[in-house]
């Protein structure tokens, strides 16, 4: 029996999220906890899952602030560490009229950037079902080596691996640095979630199945692929087979924040309970359609980390259909 079902390593930080005007018409934000590894384990927890992160927050009030919230949810928080000379990262959301997202970080540096190989709880990663990773914590060398020494760990242990690239551009100096560490998750994982524009942008291929043949033929570690396509629904390509399942579609949705993360989550909770070898299409097809509900789920919600929906709310959704 391992210790931990899914350990993620990465991001914390405050989401500030409109909420609004003042009487003297200035715009209000609201500090809500986020960070995608985080939304990822806030559902695991959710659905019962034993769950830790490790990463890191400044020791200051949005610090605080997180390591509250993660625990309130039932994260394991004894990996997070803070910093008492870098602040908390923060971003800014601006949604778009169509319910997407453009980010504003501050992070020049911030925390989360500052996490070190010494601070990588080789053990407890071993102790884990599923190790989770993207690529935030890529950007900058140091925690570059801290996290693919946490892959290494991972790896050793026969952990399984699971990575969603949860792409950024605006973090990263360059796009050809940020291909390059994307294609080092890649060649390390076992199971892949990847969005719709970020396939296009990495393979070159509009076609969404030409896309994954580009990557399973440089990558044949992945054995479960995940392309979120958004109000298209989703796909799973796995053993030369594809799967789609169309969205959940409401009319109450306010923004997707968080909405690929408790789609990635959904799609581990799965892979916890019935492992990663002979799924059948009824299979994947059950994978999917909660993994969609939920997501449609927490777009009716401000902020992800938390309001994830629990088993009940997204099996009421999906009796809908």
């Amino acid at each position: 029996m391992k210790k931990y079902d899914v350990t993620a390593l990465g991001e914390l930080l405050i989401d500030f999220t409109a909420s609004g005007a003042s009487k003297q018409n200035n715009p209000m934000f609201e500090a809500n906890p986020g960070g995608a590894p985080c939304n990822v384990l806030a559902m695991l927890s959710k659905l019962g899952h034993k769950t830790s992160f490790v990463g890191k927050v400044g020791k200051d009030a949005f610090g605080t602030q997180l390591k509250d919230a993660i625990t309130e949810v039932g994260i394991d928080a004894s990996f997070l560490r803070m910093d008492e000379n870098v602040h908390t990262t923060l971003a800014f959301v601006q949604t778009m009229p169509d319910g997407d997202r453009d980010f504003s970080f501050y992070r020049n540096p911030g925390a989360d950037m500052m996490l070190t190989e010494d601070e990588v709880p080789t053990d407890a990663i071993a102790e884990s079902k599923i190790f989770h990773y993207g690529t935030l914590s890529m950007t900058h060398e140091g925690v570059r080596k801290a996290t693919k020494k946490a892959i290494a760990a991972a790896e050793e242990a026969g952990v399984l691996l699971s990575f969603d690239p949860n792409l950024r551009p605006p973090l990263w100096d360059s796009m050809d640095d940020a291909k390059e560490q994307v294609l080092y998750g890649l060649a390390h994982c076992n199971i892949l979630k990847i969005s719709d524009n970020e396939i296009q942008w990495l393979t070159g291929e509009e076609d969404f199945t030409k896309g994954v043949e580009w990557i399973k033929s440089r990558f044949e570690n992945i054995t479960l692929i995940l392309v979120s396509m958004g109000r298209e629904g989703s796909r799973a390509y796995y053993n030369g087979r594809i799967v789609e399942v169309l969205p959940f579609i409401q009319e109450s949705t306010i923004e997707t924040t968080g909405a690929g993360d408790t789609f990635g989550a959904c799609v581990l909770h799965y892979v916890c309970n019935n492992g990663l070898t002979d799924l059948t299409d009824e299979n994947l097809t059950d994978m999917l359609t909660f993994a969609n509900a939920a997501a449609s789920i927490v777009t009716t919600r401000k902020g992800a980390l938390r309001v994830m929906p629990t088993e009940e709310e997204v099996r009421a959704l999906m009796a809908t259909r």
